[in-house]
This record gives structure tokens, sequence and C-alpha cells, in this order.
């Protein structure tokens, strides 16, 4: 068996891992796109680096574009096979791929009147809301824990990732050759002790393991400090600067734990007269459908919810719907808090947002997750003093600010916790993905000292034969 690696292969984004049996079957780990990797993005999301039509099966760990936004490309381009998920994923990939479509569309359009403009030739999308509609129906619950057969020699099992809503680990059982070897694949593995999701499970002995790497050399601020830092920031910004608190936020995830927060807040009444506006149509639709998965949520939010009916909501939040309702909030001159996606600022509304916010230096751009370096995102935190959007240049006058607490990647405490239901000295090979190069480096070194005898940083479109196989 060979493995070949696509994405987020010393990068963070466009996770894509390529399995090739001896038969000639092809399993797809995941379908992401890339995003936030500067003038490299098109080019990178412009190819696969495989043929589509050889793909026999998409085993999808969770909704996350970076993990699901070329799945379209891939049905366009000739995949007819079966993509299997949890139902959460399949509920989360269906509005997510949508709206990814719809921002293709419509960032190509105003793309595409400047290069008119200049007389250059246009653009054209990845993919259309079309392509989306072929895709879907391709999409298979399973349930997690539970071992299925997808053909004769290969088994698979979903286990709770932890790292947002349906997130799973993917284990697969190959009998190949007179053998059987397990392979487990991460995903993107969550926090311990998240405030809304259960912890990561454990799961059974494998043999190669694909493991992401986001925070492979950092360790986060504490969970149970975030709303207090959070309402710092609103202190700061909206009650004694009278100014606007933008905080760019994925639509999935970081913005629930957002509005969870700030409802604790409410229910203390801490927020006084402060509005709050969720600038996403997607943001809407995915807290209704995390709302519909209970089941996902831990033992804290299934009690709270004894007392609150709906930790997602509050008197004072506003979901806004239109285009004319996300410019009238540009318009307003009164304090107040817009969350609105991309969680990298790179896409969506937010852009919006931060080009009409940022030369004033009473407003606050929070950003609370991880950002690729070379988005409009990483470019803020890093502290840069004049960022382009929309190919204009924007002096930052706004403050920028910065909250560890709220990833959803587990740090490596969390990740060497993942693999601690195993023995690390059985591992054959670990491959490190989804990291920037040096964090790779240091997570490699540390998995090495822990006794696991062979662990490789693959680079992109890196084919790998397993060992012993």
């Amino acid at each position: 068996m060979k493995i070949a690696f696509h994405g987020a292969a010393q990068c963070v984004t466009g996770s894509k891992h390529l399995l090739t049996m001896a038969n000639g079957k092809q399993i797809l780990l995941d379908c992401g796109l890339f995003q936030g990797m500067g003038k490299q993005t098109d080019e990178l999301n412009a190819s696969l680096g495989f043929d589509a039509a050889e793909v026999d099966y998409l085993l999808l760990s969770h909704a996350h574009i970076d993990h699901s936004g070329l799945i379209p490309k891939l049905v366009k381009e000739g995949f007819r096979g079966k993509i299997f998920c949890t139902p959460a994923t399949k509920d989360l990939a269906a509005i997510l791929l949508e709206d990814s479509a719809e921002i293709q569309r419509d960032d190509t359009r105003y793309i595409n009147k400047k290069r008119a403009r200049m007389g250059l030739p246009p653009y054209t999308p990845l993919y259309t809301p079309d392509d989306v509609v072929l895709a879907l129906p391709l999409f298979e619950e399973v349930a997690y824990g539970h071992w299925f057969t997808i053909e004769p020699g290969i088994e698979v099992m979903y286990t709770d990732a932890g790292h947002i809503i349906g997130s799973a680990a993917v284990h697969l059982r190959v009998k190949e050759n007179g053998k059987t070897n397990q392979i487990s694949f991460s995903g993107d593995v969550g926090r311990y002790g998240d405030v809304i999701l259960r912890s990561p499970d454990v799961f059974p002995q494998a043999d190669y393991i694909i493991i992401e790497s986001t925070y492979g050399n950092k360790l986060h601020d504490k969970v149970v400090d975030t709303a207090d830092q959070l309402f710092q920031w609103i202190q700061k910004t909206c009650m004694h600067k009278k100014g606007k608190l933008i905080i760019p936020a994925f639509s999935v995830g970081r913005t629930q734990e957002l509005l969870y927060f700030i409802n604790l807040l409410s229910n203390q009444n801490k927020l006084g007269n402060i509005r709050v506006y969720v600038d996403s149509p997607l943001s809407k639709e995915a807290t209704d459908v995390i709302r519909s998965h209970p089941e996902n949520f831990n033992a804290g939010i299934r009690k709270l919810l004894k007392t609150d009916n709906d930790p997602f909501d509050f008197k004072e939040l506003t979901f806004t719907k239109t285009v004319e309702e996300s410019k009238a909030l540009n318009e307003m001159t009164q304090p107040c808090i817009i969350i609105s996606a991309s969680g990298m600022a790179d896409a969506g509304r937010i852009k919006h947002h931060i080009m009409n916010n940022i030369l004033d230096e009473n407003n606050t751009i929070l950003m609370v997750g991880y950002c690729e370096p070379y988005s409009l995102g990483g470019r803020l935190t890093s502290g840069a003093k004049e960022v382009r959007i929309f190919g204009e240049a924007f002096e930052v006058k706004a403050e920028v600010g910065v909250m560890h607490s709220m990833s959803a990647h587990g740090d490596y405490d969390d990740l060497c916790q993942f693999l601690a239901c195993q023995n690390l000295a059985a591992i054959k090979q670990l491959f490190v993905v989804h990291g920037e190069y040096e964090v790779q480096l240091a997570f490699q070194e540390r998995l090495l000292r822990k006794g696991i005898k062979d662990v490789i940083v693959p680079a992109l479109h890196e084919e790998i034969g397993l060992n012993d196989w």
C-alpha cells in the first residue's frame, strides 16, 4: 500500500491524503480547499494532484472547508464513489459547500469587474452551486464506534475527534497480501475539556497513523478563562472606547463558542446595551444544525440545557440575513460586537467589515483562532502596519487583539493525550500533517522522544510506501 499527501503537507490547509491498495483501489482521506496561502492559493486549488475518476471512496473526517471544500471539484472531475461521514458532518457539509460555491461566485464577480477595467481576462470559480448539488447525493452517514465494510478486505470505523460537531478520526482495517493492518487518520483533534463537545475518543492500536499538528509546538491558555478574556475586550472596546469589536470567526464551531460565552455574560447582565450581530447567513444555518445534534454535546452543556434551553441565543443577539443588513452595520456609529466569517478573514463578509473599520483606532479586530500566515487574519495577527483588502492598501489603525484560549485544535498536550491509548513502540510509521513546517518538525522531535520509531513529515504530493506492507 502507498499513501500520497496532496494537501496539508508542510502547511495547515487543503487536507487530502490518498491511499492506493495493491489491487489499485484508491481511498481518499478528506478533500479540502487550500486557504490563506497567499498568491499560491489559486494555483494549489487548481489541481487535485490525482485523477478524481480513479478514486473509489472518500472518507471525510469533518465538514470544515479545508477538509471538505474541494469535494464538488472532485465530483466535477469524475469521482462517482461514496462519501462516508457522520450525520452531523453530512448536514454541515451541505450548507458549507453551498456557501463556498456562492462565495466563489460572488467574489469572482467582484474581482472580474476590476479585471475587466484593467483589460485582464476573467477568473472562473473552482465550482458552482450546481456542482454542489451533484455531490450531495454521494454522502452516506455512518455512526461513531462501529466497524463497517466498504468492500471485502477493507473495514472502516469513525471515532469522535472532539473538534467540531460531527468531527471524527477515521480508522481503516485493511487485509492485503495475507496481513491485516490498521491505519488511523486523526482528522483534526479537539481539546480535552471543551465547553461544548465531548473529548476525543480512544481508538484501537494502529500500525500507521496520520496525525494533525496545527499546534504541535504550543500550549493553549485555559478554556475556563475565555469568558473573562472576552469580557475584557468588550469592556475595553465597546464600553470605554465606544468602538466596534470585530471578530472574524468560522461559521462552524468558533461562532457557536463565542455565542456560548457571550450568552454566559448576558445571563450575568454584563453586556449592558451592547448589541451583538452575527453577520453570516451560514452561521445561522450552522447554529441550527448544531442545535439539532445534541447527541454530540458533552455532559456539561446537556446539564446547562435544563436551565437554559438555548445556550447559543440571548436578548442582545441579532442574526443578519441580507446584504443590505450587512452593509447597514458599517453605517452604525454606536458600539457593538460584529461576528462574521471567515475565521482567517480571507473571504466572506468579514473582509468588508475589517475594510470599513480598520482605520478607526477606537475599534478592535479580535482574532480568536488559527490563521495561515499569508491570510488577512495572519497578517493582522503578526502585527502588519498595512494590509491589502480587495486590492487596496489600508493602514492598520484599529487595535488588533488575539485570544488563544478558543482554539478548536488541540495543543501538543492534547495531541499526545490523543495518542496515549496507543502502544507507541508498536506504531510502524507515523505521518505528521496539517501544520506549518517548523511546527511539524518540533512535533516530530517530541514524538521521537516519546518512543515512536519512524515519524515522517511528508512533502506536498509525496508518495510513500508503507513499511512491511
